[in-house]
């Protein structure tokens, strides 16, 4: 098997490629350099991050003839924040940068987020690349060119559509992962079976479990069929204008769910997704547009693999049905009032809703927080 493969997202001169792979680090400072306008880079990553794979990456970029400086911020979904967004972009320009430079993003979401408008924004724009480290990111945020940072408002509230100009998933790096940060990268893998795959998720049915716990084989099958599937959907809508609001399955009840625990680590991005997900099957059910037993069994799968199926199972958080309904009505895909929805008429038939009454959502809502 070659040590990588590689997919395009198809975007006319903002195309790029995708390598999913073993090694990619090794890789990346020849990978990187026939896609760059000049031998500057600067490398963004953070604490955990840096002391496994920053000297890896800076050596395979010095052996391919390339400079590099680095700048390491602190881990966690709260540096996806204006603070930590105005700290980085101070950083960056006290390096004197021209616009050749590019930024390399070596981390989870959240440095991929900031690093990737904090390039679409310091010199009104200037080139970078994904390398993403964990499996959340792998399979989702790098890949079609969303960008931003948290508000107090919200979850994604500030940001832009820029694209990167290569992303390089080393299946490797999962191997660091601690086991949490694994399952909830696989909410999202799931995801994209229950938007359009069901094939794909009766796949994972079969090999979930042993994907979650460090079957490499399986790991790499999960990142390159979903990659493939958001490439497909990004190249069809850029800027979520139709189809590509389907990827947001599970991300209004989840957004909604982090910002009342505070975008913390009581509550991962992946498990959050998970639990909307589930939430978005039982609202669906609630309506007859899929019947129950599509609901229970999507609830089994991330249950049996080990994520979190219900607000109540979510340790440290009183929830509070007005405040979520209100943190719902603030999410960025409100539109003329109404909140957005992704429901379901099966698995593997994800649809846009835009007319759902609030007071069916309240009593699901209402419903997942008061189980025992």
């Amino acid at each position: 098997m070659p040590s990588h493969e590689t997919l395009k997202v198809e975007l006319a001169e903002r195309s790029y490629d995708i390598y999913v792979g073993d090694g990619l680090l090794a890789e990346a400072g020849a990978l990187i350099k026939p896609v760059i306008r000049s031998q500057r880079l600067i490398v963004v990553t953070d604490e955990n991050v840096a002391p496994l794979y920053l000297a890896g990456l800076e050596n395979s970029l010095e052996a391919a003839g390339l400079s590099s400086e680095s700048i390491i911020l602190p881990a966690g979904e709260q540096t996806k924040s204006i603070a930590y967004f105005e700290q980085l972009i101070d950083q960056i320009l006290a390096k004197k940068i021209d616009r050749q430079c590019t930024l390399v993003a070596l981390g989870g979401g959240v440095i991929g987020d900031l690093t990737g408008y904090a390039a679409a924004s310091v010199l009104r724009g200037i080139d970078f690349v994904q390398i993403p480290t964990t499996l959340l990111s792998q399979v989702d945020s790098s890949v079609g060119g969303k960008t931003g940072i948290n508000a107090a408002h919200g979850k994604n509230l500030i940001g832009a559509f820029y694209q990167p100009r290569l992303v390089l998933a080393d299946i490797d790096t999962l191997d660091t992962l601690p086991q949490r940060e694994i399952l909830a990268g696989y909410a999202e893998v799931a995801k994209y079976g229950l938007i359009d795959d069901p094939e794909f998720f009766a796949w994972l049915e079969q090999t979930g479990i042993d994907l979650c716990n460090g079957n490499k084989d399986h790991r790499r099958q999960a990142v390159l069929k979903s990659c493939q599937s958001k490439a497909k959907i990004v190249a069809e809508d850029e800027t979520e204008q139709g189809r590509r609001a389907l990827l947001n399955l599970g991300h209004t009840f989840g957004h909604t769910l982090e910002a009342e625990t505070g975008f913390s680590d009581k509550l991962l991005h992946g498990e959050a997704v998970g639990l909307g997900i589930c939430l978005a099957f039982d609202l669906s059910a609630h309506l007859g547009l899929c019947t129950k037993d599509d609901a229970n069994r999507t609830r089994a799968h991330y249950a049996a693999v080990g994520l979190p199926t219900s607000p109540t199972e979510i340790d440290g958080v009183e929830w509070h049905t007005d405040a979520l309904l209100n943190h719902m009505q603030s999410d960025k895909k409100v539109e003329n009032g109404k909140v957005t929805f992704i429901l379901v008429r099966a698995i593997g038939e994800a649809f846009v809703a835009r007319d759902i009454n609030m007071a069916d959502a309240r009593l699901i809502v209402d419903k997942a927080i008061r189980q025992n």
